[in-house]
């Protein structure tokens, strides 16, 4: 996986505030990640969210398992601010923590599921994200993650990377499941959905993507941008007028395995195995 574009938590915590009436691409992702859970029978009392922005999948994640204990984590103070203010004030529904996905301040083994939407490409080293996202969770823990696809934003792309930061990182669903089987989770699920969103004008498209925290610096050329996509728009064959734009969403739910199996790291491979589970031979 190569790293995204070096996008600060200020950046984050610019567009904090509006991020909900942006991000519906990405609460949709969220919503067809977590029915992967469906039919399964699993019911963590443990459920890290890594990336939680606002706290709507904390939120999400505790209504579907009130049992259990939610933490979520994210690395913008103004996206926590946002999660904060919708936990509740006294039996708060999930608690927060400020960190970075590559280096989780979680004990080893600690969590029975780990969730990830569309927030892996936001960090400089994803594989030792998926690294950490494995060394937290207990055996048999359950890991969901999902990433922008190559089509992601396809019809724009090129007019956009000439002229912002386009922060998306994208994965196909081979390279997704290579690098989960490489951190040592066992027979990951792979699927691939695609969704479509339809705006009035460039204006529209492009305050979406800022405002979702996609571009990093859209103000310093914004009517460049917008004289940009109204060009590729007249040359696209669709004589709606509208600006249709394709996300492709690449999910995973995988499994972690038993005591013994390698996790990778930036010293190799290590293995855990817990004390209790070694035989000891007795001489008479």
């Amino acid at each position: 996986m190569a790293s995204p574009p070096g996008i600060s938590a200020r950046h984050f915590d610019r567009v904090a505030r509006g991020y909900e009436k942006h991000a519906a691409v990405q609460s949709e992702a969220a919503k067809r990640l977590l029915e992967r859970l469906d039919g399964l029978r699993f019911q963590p009392r443990t459920i890290l969210e890594i990336g939680c922005a606002d706290g709507r999948q904390c939120r999400a994640l505790k209504q579907r398992f009130p049992g259990a204990r939610v933490i979520g984590l994210d690395f913008s103070p103004g996206m926590l601010d946002q999660a904060r203010s919708g936990r509740g004030w006294w039996k708060k529904r999930y608690e927060l923590i400020r960190a970075g996905g590559a280096r989780l301040p979680l004990a080893d083994g600690c969590m029975d599921l780990v969730y990830a939407n569309l927030s892996l490409g936001w960090i400089p080293e994803p594989e030792q994200a998926l690294a950490e996202m494995r060394r937290v969770l207990r055996p048999d823990g359950l890991a969901l993650v999902s990433l922008f696809g190559p089509d992601t934003l396809g019809e724009w792309r090129a007019e956009l990377a000439s002229h912002a930061t386009l922060g998306v990182f994208v994965s196909d669903v081979q390279q997704l499941g290579a690098n989960l089987t490489r951190a040592g989770f066992a027979e990951p699920v792979l699927d691939t959905d695609w969704i479509t969103t339809l705006h009035g004008d460039a204006a529209a498209l492009l305050d979406d993507l800022a405002g979702a925290a996609l571009l990093s610096d859209p103000d310093s050329c914004r009517e460049e941008l917008i004289e940009a996509l109204r060009q590729r728009r007249e040359r696209l064959p669709d004589s709606s007028g509208q600006f249709q734009t394709t996300w492709e969403i690449v999910s995973a739910s995988s499994w972690a395995p038993q005591p013994g199996q390698p996790i990778r790291s930036a010293d190799g491979e290590e293995v855990s195995i817990p004390p209790g589970s070694i035989g000891v031979r007795r001489r008479d």
